[in-house]
């Protein structure tokens, strides 16, 4: 939840870049409730109801600038230009690539798009190293004496 807000509070930011979480719980949380509102309208208005002006579609409509901005700084977080979130318009072949950006991972470190946020957000080396070492394996060994 604290990345659907974080997402939230960026409304139109289309600068910088967004982890993988911040991008992946804002797209669950948008469909859950985007489900929770559909089912109380078809609840409240019926399944053959004529009503086009609905609070759902006023809430939709709020998601989508949002929506666009974090999808623009997960392409920025992998290093690709933001206006390849217009391959969303090329139906299925588009959506392909947009898929497997937004699955990978980000660039270690800086890029062009700004700071690594997995290193701004929690001052670790997480990102920075690639291979960090196994904390278990580093045991130093017991004196005999």
């Amino acid at each position: 939840m604290h990345y659907f807000i974080l997402a939230l509070k960026k409304y139109a930011v289309f600068s910088g870049r967004s982890r993988r979480a911040e991008y992946w719980y804002f797209t669950l949380f948008s469909y859950i409730l985007g489900f929770v509102i559909g089912s109380i309208e078809t609840f409240i208005y019926g399944l053959d109801s004529e009503a086009f002006v609905t609070p759902g579609l006023f809430i939709s409509l709020a998601m989508v600038v949002p929506g666009i901005a974090v999808g623009v700084r997960r392409l920025h977080d992998v290093d690709k230009s933001g206006w390849w979130m217009l391959l969303w318009f090329v139906l299925i072949i588009g959506w392909i690539p947009l898929f497997v950006w937004a699955v990978k991972v980000g660039t270690i470190g800086s890029n062009r798009f700004g700071d690594d946020p997995k290193q701004e957000e929690h001052g670790t080396q997480e990102s920075v190293d690639p291979d960090p070492p196994h904390p278990h394996l580093d045991i130093p060994e017991s004196d005999p004496k």
